[in-house]
């Protein structure tokens, strides 16, 4: 199964046509265009600090016709600035495909935002982070982020590691599940 494929699996079932979603990193709108897919009454808020990424975005997004988006250029840490609540939201860390390579998530930015964003997600939200560990950036955001969610209480959130163990480069999925109490 490739990363991507995992990382749709764990929002099936969750989403309603009217809820409102988050695309923590835009990159080039392709997660973007699959969460307007999921809610065509509903919203999507995605971020990025690119203005690239934002206009690959925009553009894609006018391919497929979808008017339900809100582009954000802005830091997903300032998530609580623009999105008073969500259902279901990705993040795919890392740098952009195409992009700059030396311009990626960042642990400390990373961190923020999917802490505010588990505060902000409804009851019954899942919230999908891909990790790329294939550089130095990524293998850190992937420790620090296996640690603080770690710490989260099994009784009001599943936390799953989806990861290929005989790959230790290999991109890998953290899905965090708001129980719906």
């Amino acid at each position: 199964m490739q990363l991507l494929d995992a990382a749709k699996s764990f929002l099936d079932g969750k989403i309603k046509a009217d809820d409102t979603l988050v695309d923590f990193t835009a990159g080039n709108g392709h997660d973007t265009a699959y969460l307007c897919s999921l809610v065509p009454k509903g919203k999507v808020y995605a971020f990025d600090i690119q203005k690239e990424a934002l206009e690959n975005t925009r553009n894609l997004l006018s391919e497929k016709g979808y008017e339900n988006a809100e582009l954000i250029l802005d830091s997903h840490a300032n998530i609580a600035k623009y999105v008073s609540h969500f259902k279901c939201g990705m993040f795919n860390l890392g740098y952009r495909p195409g992009g700059d390579k030396s311009v990626t998530t960042l642990t400390e930015s990373t961190l923020k935002a999917v802490t505010d964003g588990i505060e902000l997600m409804e009851k019954g939200g899942v919230l999908v982070i891909s990790v790329y560990p294939g550089h130095a950036e990524g293998e850190k955001e992937g420790r620090e982020l296996y640690s603080l969610l770690s710490s989260y209480d099994k009784a009001y959130y599943s936390v799953i590691q989806y990861k290929m163990i005989n790959s230790p480069t290999s991109p890998f999925i953290f899905a965090v599940e708001k129980y719906d109490k």
